[in-house]
């Protein structure tokens, strides 16, 4: 289907219309977008694809309706909103029209449906209220649509479109920025995986640059690494590895007495010549050579297996 026109409601806007044009605008940019409940606009038609309005789900009819009775659920009973059945339908082609290879394609479908899509859906549906996220919930990406809609005394005409382009340019760049990150964290995998295997037994795994990392050691089953070491612009750097994707707490810190010195006071401390800084989180260490940063890494290794005997 090549459609003429993308149709949603007029009016006020939420996360799930908005996200659902970012999709198909994307994939059909020769599309006009329509925001209309004229019963002609929203009636199904071979020239165009409707969604969160029409009274009705029928994908090969090219409308995408959640509000009915007898509106579709996820497998689990979960309800979709049209974003979720827009992502259902049109996710894939979408992501490959971003560039992503079709290998990771599945994968990324899958993880963006369960971290971003189901959230909207559900909030859409009122079965999730923002507060759950307690001192953030203003801040979370439907709550933040909200804020974009025209104030209630802007009677201009057609404040409710412009807005609404607005924030479907605003919402794009979350969107594809955010999927441009699971790609490469894909990317990123192979990349430590052959790290790890050069790596060995050893307890610090060189990476040729910085890159998400956690995820690909952990699926390894790479648990004997405690520190990744890394060139970063014109330094090196050594950071520890979290143990779990919640909270802060590392597999193991760096040395107590390196917490928060610099320069010349570090290199007295540790006694490498080129340490150059440490967080005084004991998180990250940054160093002016690979010799330095790699001595340090050893220091550390040494440090944290004598503290863990």
């Amino acid at each position: 289907m090549n459609p003429d026109f993308l149709v949603t409601h007029s009016g006020g806007f939420h996360a799930d219309e908005l996200l659902s044009s970012v999709v198909l605008t994307r994939l059909f940019p020769q599309a006009r977008l329509v925001r209309s409940r004229a019963p002609e606009w929203i009636t199904p038609g071979a020239d165009r694809i409707i969604y969160d309005v029409g009274g009705a789900y029928d994908a090969e009819g090219g409308i995408f309706d959640h509000h009915q009775r007898g509106a579709p659920l996820r497998e689990d009973g979960q309800p979709y909103s049209s974003f979720g059945l827009i992502w259902k339908h049109y996710g894939r082609d979408y992501l490959l029209a971003l560039g992503v290879p079709e290998a990771h394609a599945e994968t990324i479908h899958a993880s963006f449906d369960a971290k971003f899509v189901l959230p909207v859906d559900l909030m859409d549906n009122g079965a999730l209220n923002p507060s759950v996220a307690g001192p953030l919930a203003d801040l979370t990406f439907p709550a933040l649509i909200e804020t974009l809609k025209p104030v209630f005394d802007d009677n201009e005409p057609g404040a409710d479109d412009r807005a609404f382009q607005a924030a479907l340019s605003i919402a794009r760049s979350f969107v594809e920025a955010g999927l441009a990150q699971s790609a490469a964290k894909l990317r990123a995998e192979s990349l430590v995986f052959r790290a790890i295997e050069a790596a060995g037994p050893s307890h610090v795994v060189e990476l040729p640059m910085g890159m998400p990392f956690r995820a690909a050691i952990v699926k390894a089953g790479a648990d004997h690494l405690l520190f990744v070491v890394h060139p970063r612009d014109k330094d090196w750097c050594l950071t520890g590895i979290r143990r779990a994707d919640e909270g802060f707490e590392l597999r193991a810190d760096l040395p107590a007495g390196w917490a928060g010195l610099s320069n010349g006071e570090l290199e007295a401390v540790c006694g490498v010549e080129g340490a150059s800084f440490c967080h005084k989180g004991l998180f990250i260490a940054a160093a002016k050579t690979r010799k330095a940063a790699l001595a340090m890494a050893d220091l550390a290794v040494r440090e944290a297996l004598a503290a863990a005997a």
